[in-house]
């Protein structure tokens, strides 16, 4: 610490260099930060109190492949069930295919497994008796300017209707709140519709459903309730596969994309780049100080100081660029997530972001500094001052 100073000065004898070095650092930080942020938010996904008492049964050959209806009876009889519901996938887009909307087909009892939803006991008895009525998440609402009672087309990417047609009208008859806007984000963009008109309208599905979801009694038992549900369809032409929300969660993420892959291969690339950038730095700073680093020697400090500045000084240069990138990636995170009403989930940095953020800095500050430092502690005095070195 005695020789901080030194340091500090060493650093910023070119400023403008030392700057456009931090920038550049700052910016592969933020990136790291938000990225870091996608694949939490992603793992996240399912991580409730509520979603720990959901199972989630799908074909065990593949998610598009319908289920028989007299499953969920057959579920609901296994000890440690409390209730069963299930649901299909609409696939449906407001006014042009890019916008997508979240929209399931779902059973009368959906919103009793999900109490993460909230919706009044008036808009719930219309959805029940309006056939082509539609529950709406708050934020979806306010996305497309949607109020209760309006009368709205949405396009079936999958399914048409019996006249070949892909428009289905809907009439928003509620809407669906969500308490914790942290973790419920997912619901704020729901677009449920009744599965009965689903089943009616199109001549695709014929009485079948796309997943089912049991909630259990107790979450200790979880496991076994899953097997149980599996053992039924064993052997069967509809053999299913039982999981935890969460891993539901991560599996139908995975249908779209490795997001830990496409983090990692980008976060390899802008390290790299950052590792030779500052490096680079590092070199041409002290080459261009070699005759001080002679002066300081001549004056009595031993080449392990000499070492030990130096890479104090790459420490500091990527520990400064570091904290402010994840600063920054914190504050734009949720700033982004709030902007979105919902759709992205992009959290501040956690403890664990920080950690291992802090993790990296130290580690590429020590790596881009060991050559130079080396560099320094090996120059002989009388040929840097003699202009030899």
């Amino acid at each position: 610490m005695k020789y901080l100073h030194l340091v500090w000065a060493a650093l910023f004898r070119r400023k403008l260099r030392t700057i456009l070095t931090l920038v550049s650092i700052i910016t592969a930080f933020l990136l790291f930060g938000l990225l870091d942020a996608v694949r939490v938010g992603f793992d996240q996904a399912g991580k409730t109190a509520n979603g720990a008492q959901r199972l989630q049964t799908g074909s065990k050959l593949s998610f598009i492949q319908l289920l028989p209806m007299s499953l969920g009876a057959r579920i609901s009889q296994i000890d440690g069930v409390k209730e069963v519901t299930f649901a299909n996938w609409f696939g449906g887009a407001y006014q042009k295919p890019e916008n997508q909307v979240f929209s399931f087909a779902v059973a009368p009892n959906y919103l009793d497994v999900y109490p993460e939803m909230e919706v009044s006991a008036e808009h719930r008895k219309a959805f029940a008796e309006t056939k082509n009525g539609a529950l709406v998440g708050e934020g979806l609402a306010r996305k497309f300017g949607w109020k209760v009672g309006d009368q709205v087309p949405m396009q079936s990417t999958i399914f048409p209707d019996r006249n070949g047609s892909q428009n289905w009208p809907f009439q928003i008859v509620g809407v669906i709140h969500v308490a914790d806007k942290k973790s419920g984000a997912w619901y704020d963009q729901m677009f449920l519709l009744n599965w009965k008109y689903f089943d009616d309208t199109t001549p695709w599905n014929q009485g079948q459903v796309g997943w089912y979801v049991t909630r259990v009694k107790d979450v200790n038992q979880a496991d076994r309730v899953l097997k149980a549900i599996d053992a039924i369809s064993a052997n069967s032409d509809h053999e299913t596969r039982t999981m935890t929300e969460q891993a539901a969660m991560s599996s139908w993420m995975k249908q779209v994309a490795d997001i830990n892959l496409i983090v990692t291969s980008i976060m390899g690339a802008v390290f790299f780049t950052l590792l030779l950038l500052a490096g680079n730095t590092m070199m041409q700073a002290v080459r261009e100080r070699t005759g001080e680093i002679a002066v300081l020697k001549t004056l009595g400090f031993s080449g392990g100081s000499v070492l030990g500045m130096v890479l104090a000084e790459s420490v500091l240069l990527l520990l400064i660029g570091g904290v402010i990138g994840l600063v920054l990636a914190s504050v734009i995170g949720p700033a982004v997530s709030a902007g979105s009403g919902g759709t992205l989930n992009l959290p501040a940095a956690g403890l664990a972001s920080w950690a291992i953020g802090v993790g990296l800095a130290l580690f590429f500050g020590l790596a881009v500094g060991a050559f130079p430092a080396l560099r320094a502690m090996r120059v002989n005095i009388t040929d840097a001052l003699a202009g030899r070195a």
